[in-house]
């Protein structure tokens, strides 16, 4: 076994090949040309973990379905607060998506996103009322006019005739729709970006390649890399190093030894989905409709019946149901989890624990179900669903993100964090949903915070803007600019509304 350690300093290294390192290399690419990006990844292949397309529940996550983003105050008031946060994010990814097509760096945005009706369904007086207060009080902002609310059987069996198609004449039924929806293969879309990066003078992608530590020697990083097929070990040298490896940028995280990582654990969570074998019942379905999440479930469980395009072919998919295992990554190692332990974070873990008992619960339910329990809760979207015509696939990890709380002393996080260094010089992504659909908008945070100096000048500035029209701008507070944003996007992007 040989060690080699590099001669020169590399000005970036992105730890991990999916949609968060594809997006990162692209936009400093893009910002500066002469910049060298070196990139490795522990598979053979990209986007093999959370952004596979078979891995991935967040698949154009814009905040137009998905209920738990707007839930409802003990005054029975709407917050959409976070819904308005997330949409106006996937309006930035999908600005970028734009100039990546208008420059030809993506070939055809049909490659990786579709139009796809979003849908809010729900049954029962308490949720229809709810969806109810939901529509009136998001269709006062321009993000969502033109959402439609209805609880007519006849219109909704138009929607969505699977789901309606043998329900309880006497059930209570509701339904919200926005037909702005749209579908995003984000395993294709890493993979373009990956295809053009690799092009690029400076940039170097490594397959196989596994980072097992890091620190740091004056002002760079150390980055220990393992060739897995020649078991050939070197020391990189970098300025800067981004960790967005899914499930393993915690353990990478923790060897850093940063202050600002001190107390974060992680708590994984598997996935599992009922893939459709029928085409004549695909060809039925075309929308994402989300229900109501189980009482204990994480957000990423949050059940839908939904359209996929995956390698230019229609699917329809129902779940994700969860399920636990120790590992941080699909294909990761059972020790993940005990050996992410620290002095620092066990803690924050415990109380988190104690904090979140009907998760447990919730969890042990799911992993005690049988196929007829998940057809079961299937044939509450789907009434007359056949076991023959599904088949069970298993989804990708996610970690959700444990950090300490000054107040409850561990609190369990649903979303994403972005941890950076105070100098600037490391930065790691932790946590699940909505983290592709607000791909861009996380990295731009990234960047404003570990390259302080460089996005304060003109240059970069004039740059970002020409990418991101609304950069530094507020979709949300400005109608006109974002009417004239969403013609741009549809239009660049192929998309419907």
């Amino acid at each position: 076994m040989k060690t080699n350690s590099s001669t020169e300093a590399n000005n970036v290294v992105l730890i991990g090949a999916g949609i968060m390192s594809a997006t990162l290399g692209t936009l400093l690419k893009q910002l500066q040309p002469d910049l060298r990006i070196e990139i490795y990844e522990t598979l053979d292949h990209v986007a093999g973990e959370s952004s596979a397309a078979w891995n991935n529940a967040g698949t154009g996550h814009s905040a137009l379905c998905e209920l738990n983003y707007t839930p409802q105050k003990p005054d029975g008031s709407i917050d959409i607060s976070k819904a308005l946060h997330i949409t106006e994010s996937f309006e930035v990814s999908k600005q970028f998506w734009s100039y990546l097509v208008q420059q030809g760096i993506i070939a055809s945005p049909e490659s990786f996103i579709h139009s796809v009706p979003h849908m809010s369904f729900v049954w029962g007086d308490k949720n229809a009322a709810y969806l109810d207060a939901r529509h009136k009080a998001m269709q006062v902002h321009h993000f969502y006019k033109s959402m439609k609310f209805s609880e007519d059987r006849e219109q909704l069996a138009a929607w969505m005739p699977l789901v309606m198609s043998g329900r309880d004449a006497n059930e209570h039924v509701a339904a919200s729709r926005m037909e702005t929806g749209t579908d995003v293969n984000f395993g294709a879309l890493t993979r373009e970006l990956f295809e053009h990066l690799k092009k690029q003078d400076g940039v170097a992608l490594h397959l196989s390649h596994h980072v097992d530590h890091l620190h740091k020697e004056d002002n760079e990083w150390m980055v220990s890399v393992k060739d897995k097929t020649t078991n050939e070990e070197k020391i990189v040298r970098s300025k800067f190093v981004f960790i967005g490896a899914g499930g393993g940028a915690l353990p990478l995280l923790e060897k850093a030894h940063i202050p600002e990582a001190r107390g974060f654990g992680g708590f994984p969570v598997s996935g599992q989905w009922l893939k459709c074998n029928n085409a004549e019942i695909i060809e039925q379905h075309h929308a994402k409709v989300y229900g109501l999440a189980s009482v204990g479930a994480p957000p990423m469980s949050v059940p839908h019946l939904d359209t996929r395009v995956i390698d230019d072919k229609r699917e329809l998919l129902f779940g994700p149901y969860a399920g636990f295992s120790t590992k941080f990554l699909k294909e990761g190692s059972y020790l993940d989890l005990p050996e992410s332990i620290r002095p620092s974070n066990i803690l924050p873990m415990i109380e988190a624990g104690l904090h979140n008992v009907p998760l447990t619960k919730y969890l042990i339910e799911q992993v005690m179900q049988s196929q007829e329990d998940r057809m079961n809760e299937l044939r509450e979207y789907f009434p007359e669903a056949k076991a023959e015509d599904w088949e069970l696939r298993i989804a990708g990890q996610r970690v959700q993100v444990i950090k300490k709380d000054v107040h409850e002393g561990g609190v369990l996080e649903f979303g994403t964090e972005v941890v950076c260094a105070g100098d600037g010089s490391i930065a790691a992504l932790l946590g699940a949903s909505p983290g592709a659909s607000t791909s861009v908008s996380i990295m731009l945070g990234v960047i404003k915070e570990c390259f302080k100096e460089q996005v304060a000048g003109a240059e970069w500035q004039e740059k970002l803007k020409t990418m991101i029209p609304s950069y530094a701008l507020s979709l949300a507070d400005d109608e006109e600019l974002f009417n004239k944003v969403h013609v741009r996007t549809k239009e660049a992007l192929g998309l419907a509304g």
